[in-house]
């Protein structure tokens, strides 16, 4: 796939066909890691999520017999209604 660098306000960017995100495993909003790598632009997802945690790996943390409960937060303090 052939494309352009194009002015964007005071920024440069390129434009992906939906093919190419699709094949790299990208959709629109993720995070990215852009690198520069022997004279190539490199983009590829981002395996962390805001640079401290990953869903997945909590959860993978989490005891297999974990079951969720209630919990109880104490008297209401002002206007809440629960």
């Amino acid at each position: 796939m052939k494309t352009r660098v194009q002015r964007w306000g005071n920024s440069q960017g390129l434009r992906f066909s939906r093919d190419i995100l699709r094949r790299a495993r990208i959709s629109v909003g993720d995070e990215v890691e852009v690198t520069a790598r022997d004279g190539a632009i490199v983009v590829k997802p981002s395996h962390e999520v805001r640079g401290k945690y990953d869903l997945r790996h909590l959860v993978a943390k989490m005891p297999r017999n974990y079951k969720p409960s209630e919990e109880d937060w104490g008297s209401v303090a002002s206007k809440e209604v629960w």
